[in-house]
Order: structure tokens, then sequence, then C-alpha cells
């Protein structure tokens, strides 16, 4: 309770009288036995004091009254923070960015008051003050968060956010440029919010090594302040559980020189992941699933530790893994369901999962798709369509393996019976004879011989990804053959002539005839075109 001197401190304040007011709001400030501490209503009497000159109130609001107080303000505070800045406060600077640059009430500012908040964010931070750094450090970032969908602005940054700022005040922030320099001089001082983010910098730009040199001295003390045993249910935080979880790879990809070699450092991963896993972490649920399997994730065997593999316990935290989006853990599944020494070895199992990882994008299960579906194409003549597409998926990803079998699969037949048909489309027939035009179009695109142009059904030789060239029920003297679709540009012409040949009989009862009357009326509109080879009619009359 205020005793007497200070409530005639009070009665001054509210006469107006501006040194009581310095005192009142000095005494909030701080507190004292009568009065409580309280910011807000210390800035209310201080504000009243420096509206009436009183330049150590304005000092005094500059040091002590946070941004998320000065925020709250029913007046406008941000005139007494630039006062006291231009008299060298610098932590009054840093109030004044974020309130000018917090785009409070709805307002974009002006070119001249951004350039006063950057000057002081500058001083700041080059005076040390860390969260200036970082509102530097974040300035791009949170430009183009506010462009996506109106993000909380710059103030809230350093402090939880008020008030969301408008959109369009991305666009005034964006002609400034981001100075990497003040990330890492934030994280330096020891900022949690730049630690965080630089680590987060360095795991994303491979930096392994400077990722681990910061990062593993804090994994190590959470490791310590939660035991050694992993429990699970929610004890970490998502950025807690991220930084187990990539200490625990960096160490086991040999980030840190003289890590992950000894026994002691590989219980050390093992735990890191172990934590991370009981907290749901897919990495490190998929990195103590193989080491419980004791296997790599293309399923060779590796002496880790003491003991046998646990192949149950292996299949668990794979699942968990999976069922997260990890497609390398259904691939290691795939691999333990076609172990010998699996007790419950089940091949369709293990197709299953090597399918699923594959159609998650998975390169090495694609390249195995494909070539698994290429040995059974014996079984259904179809599989090589199947291969065709698995390695196709697994070329476009840069693997070697599968590129080489796709051109053994299906190559680009080259010489002169597969270039010369094609030659023929720049003979004008589209508007007279469409359908014989699209197939020497086709023939250019695709290199089919005469036999093959005239008679493949294209509509039932599209699948998407290939063509497959199939005449054997009309010319005896050919051979299947799939032809791989290599552009957009193809893709696009295929489309175009499959609806023109949509609803048409390609057969020898549909409109075109069949291939002798096919023949006849290409020689007669191109006089260029070769005769018939020897016997290909023959050949396609003892088909018939």
């Amino acid at each position: 309770m205020a005793n007497r001197e200070e409530l005639a401190l009070i009665r001054g304040a509210r006469a107006g009288r501006a040194p009581a007011q310095l005192e009142l709001g000095t005494l909030y400030l701080f507190g004292s036995a009568g009065l409580p501490k309280s910011l807000p209503t210390a800035l209310h009497w201080l504000d009243r004091a420096a509206q009436q000159g009183c330049a150590t109130a304005c000092q005094l609001i500059g040091t002590h009254i946070p941004f998320d107080v000065a925020v709250q303000s029913q007046r406008p505070v941000a005139c007494w923070f630039g006062q006291a800045f231009d008299e060298g406060n610098l932590r009054a600077g840093l109030v004044l960015a974020q309130l000018i640059l917090g785009g409070h009430g709805g307002e974009v500012p002006a070119p001249e008051r951004r350039e006063q908040a950057f000057a002081a964010l500058e001083a700041g931070a080059a005076g040390g003050l860390a969260e200036a750094q970082w509102l530097l450090a974040q300035h791009r970032r949170l430009s183009g968060a506010l462009a996506e969908a109106g993000a909380p602005a710059v103030g809230a940054a350093a402090a939880p956010p008020v008030r969301a700022a408008p959109a369009p005040l991305a666009a005034a922030l964006a002609p400034r440029a981001a100075d990497p320099r003040w990330l890492q001089r934030a994280a330096d001082s020891g900022m949690p919010q730049a630690q965080l983010s630089q680590l987060d910098n360095d795991w994303e730009d491979g930096l392994m090594d400077a990722y681990a040199s910061r990062a593993l001295p804090l994994a190590r003390a959470l490791a310590r302040q939660l035991g050694a045993s992993p429990r699970s249910g929610g004890q970490l935080s998502p950025v807690d559980v991220t930084l187990l979880s990539r200490c625990a790879r960096a160490l086991a990809a040999g980030a840190v020189a003289g890590e992950g070699e000894s026994g002691a450092e590989e219980a050390e991963i093992r735990h890191f992941f172990e934590l991370a896993a009981a907290e749901h972490d897919a990495h490190a649920q998929m990195a103590v699933g193989l080491w419980c399997a004791r296997m790599q994730v293309d399923g060779k065997r590796i002496v880790v530790g003491e003991g046998s593999a646990n192949f149950k316990k292996a299949i668990r935290w794979l699942t968990l893994a999976g069922n997260q989006g990890l497609a390398e853990a259904w691939y290691a599944l795939s691999r333990i369901y076609i172990k010998p020494e699996f007790s419950q070895r089940n091949v369709l199992d293990a197709q299953r999962y090597l399918e699923r990882a594959a159609e998650m994008g998975y390169r090495d299960a694609q390249l195995e798709c494909g070539n698994s579906a290429w040995r059974a194409r014996r079984e259904n003549e179809s599989n090589d369509v199947r291969a065709v597409y698995w390695l196709q998926k697994a070329a476009l990803q840069g693997c070697p393996q599968a590129a080489a079998a796709l051109h053994k699969i299906a190559p680009r037949c080259e010489g002169a019976a597969y270039s010369e048909t094609g030659a023929l489309s720049a003979y004008g027939l589209g508007s007279t004879h469409p359908l014989l035009a699209a197939r020497l179009e086709l023939a250019a695109l695709f290199g089919l011989t005469r036999a093959e142009a005239l008679l493949l059904d294209v509509t039932a030789a599209d699948q998407g990804h290939c063509l497959v060239v199939d005449i054997r029920g009309s010319y005896g003297r050919s051979k299947r053959r799939l032809v791989v679709i290599d552009s957009m540009h193809e893709r696009h012409a295929l489309d175009r002539i499959v609806r023109l040949f949509d609803g048409i009989d390609s057969g020898p009862g549909g409109p075109e005839g069949n291939y002798r009357q096919r023949l006849y009326r290409l020689k007669t509109l191109v006089p260029e075109s070769e005769h018939a080879e020897p016997g290909e009619v023959e050949a396609y009359e003892m088909a018939a």
C-alpha cells in the first residue's frame, strides 16, 4: 500500500507536475515498498512527463520499456524511443525499429521511416545487441513470409506477436537485402533463435562439420538432462527432437574428426537415435530399426555391437518410419522380408513394400522394381512395360544402372529401315489424308519401319511412358519392341495423334483397309517412297 510520500507523488502527477510524473513512473518502473512494479503504468506516467519535455523520461522509456509493452500503449510512443536513440541509446533504437517496421495500425511505413528503422537496427547490431543482429539477419525471410500470408511483423521475431502485419508491408521491406554475417554474430552472442536458425542453415547447406561442432554440445547436454533411458511421451519439443536426430546422423556420417569410431561413440549415436525415435522422429526410427536388423538400407549385413539381429523389433521401427513418409524404410522392410534367415520370409510382402518405396520416389526401389519386372517378362509379356516405367523413373533421378538397362530394353533403332519412312512426313498429306499423315509423323518421331507405321494400332500402343510397337498379328516377320517417350514434345504429339485415331478401327476392317491397300495408297500419294521390300507383302499375307 502506498505511503504518504507516494500518495503525494500520485496527487502531484495527476495534477500535471512533470517532476512528480517522472518520479512516479520511476517507482512503477522498478517497484517500491508501497507500489508494485508495473511497466504499463510506468510507461503511462513517463509518457506524460516526456510530453512536458522531460529528457530523463525519454531515456528511461528507451532503456527499460520493452517492445511488447510499448506496442500495447494507447498513445504513440515511438517518438520517445527516437529521442533516446538520437542521444545514443541503442536499446531504444531496437524498440523504435520494431515499432516502425511492425506496421501497426495497418499502415506501411514511409521510406524515410524505414531508413530510420534500419539505421537503428544496424547501429544496435554493430553495438553488440543480439536482438538487432537477429532481426537484420531475418529480414529477408520475414519479407517473404509477409508477402505469402501476412505473417507477424518484424518486431514479433524478438517478442511474442501482438498483432498481425498487413501483406503490403512486404513491399516496404523487400528493397533492403539481408546481411548473413549478422546471423552468425547473433548466434555467437548466444541468442537461442539465432543459434537454431544457424544450425538449420548449416544443415540445409550440407555443412555437416559446422553443424556438428555447434549442435553436439547442445545435444549432449540435452541427453544428460533426460537421463540414460529413453521414454516415450512428449518429453521433448520438436526442435530438440530434430537436434538429436540430426546430431546422430552427422556423427554416423563421420562429420566430426575422431567421432563415430569407438564403441562409446557408437553408443552415444544409438542413444541419440533412441531418444529421437521415442519422440516419433522418422529418421531416428529408421536408424533404430536398421540397427536392430544389423543391416544397411539395402539389406547388406553389418556387425554392430553384441547380439544377433532382432527382425521383429526392426520391422516395428521401420514400419513406424515408413508410415511417416520415409520411403527408405519401406525399401529396408522389403530387404528384410527376402532374407533367408528371417523366419517369416515372404516374397509377396517384400514386393509390396518394394513397390511402395518405388511409388514414393526412392530411386533404388525403382531400379529394383524395373529389374524385377524385366526378369518376370516371360510370365507376363506386359511386364516389360512395367520394367520400362520404373527404370525410366530411376533414370530421371540420375541412376546410371537404370539408364543402361533402359537403353538395352527399349533402344531407339537406327538405320535406313527406321528413318526412311519418317522422312516421308515432309509431304503435306494432313488435309487430304490425315490418318496416313499422322502415321508418317509417328514414324518420324519414334523411328518406325514402314510396316510398323502402317499397321500399328496407335491407341493400344500408347502406354503413357512408352510406345508398344507390336504388329506380329498382322506382319509375321516383325518383333515386339518398346520405344521410350523421351520428351514433352513427343508426348504432346502422341496425344494429338491418339485423339485423331480415337474411335477408329485400326484393323484391316477399318477405313484404312488392309496392309496391301495402305501400302498402295502410300506409293500412290508419295511416288518417291520405296517399293515394297522383297517378301514384305508375302509376310503380311502369311500372317493374315
